[in-house]
């Protein structure tokens, strides 16, 4: 889903992806207290409502994005898709 907005163009680095999921998180903060404002107003969120499911599937295509491209700069054995693990994370096993 995300991979097609960029479409033809660089497509975005990891730090910036990042950076676009915590922002966008941010909002959808600020929106679901928007519409808690407007619940105890008496005003209908359904339209609201909609926006922020729209918001959440935008963040969750990013954070599919962010996954692949982690993935991606995994170093692996050659000829294999087995991850080569660091030090660190064998200590942790």
């Amino acid at each position: 889903m995300f991979a097609h907005a960029f479409a033809g163009l660089n497509m975005p680095d990891l730090n910036f992806i990042r950076a676009e999921i915590e922002l966008m998180r941010r909002q959808i903060v600020r929106h679901r207290k928007e519409i808690q404002d407007l619940q105890r107003a008496g005003i209908a969120t359904k339209s609201a409502d909609e926006l922020l499911v729209l918001m959440q599937a935008k963040v969750d295509g990013l954070c599919e994005e962010r996954d692949r491209l982690v993935g991606d700069q995994r170093r692996k054995y050659p000829g294999t898709d087995k991850v080569i693990n660091e030090p660190i994370e064998r200590r942790f096993r």
